[in-house]
């Protein structure tokens, strides 16, 4: 029973964690371009041409 005391705070925290990297990462418009990255790998703008 005493290590309830430590594991709910700390399922918590985490949870309050993993919130907080969600909505940074939605500020910083990381979900905006889900297909770009997909389409980039098959680009060949970085081979030098002869």
């Amino acid at each position: 029973m005493n290590v309830l005391v430590f594991l709910i705070p700390l399922a918590i925290a985490l949870g309050l964690l993993a919130l907080y990297g969600l909505f940074w990462s939605l500020k910083r418009n990381q979900y905006e371009d889900l297909e770009g990255a997909a389409y980039r790998i098959l680009l060949d703008d970085d081979i030098e041409k002869k």
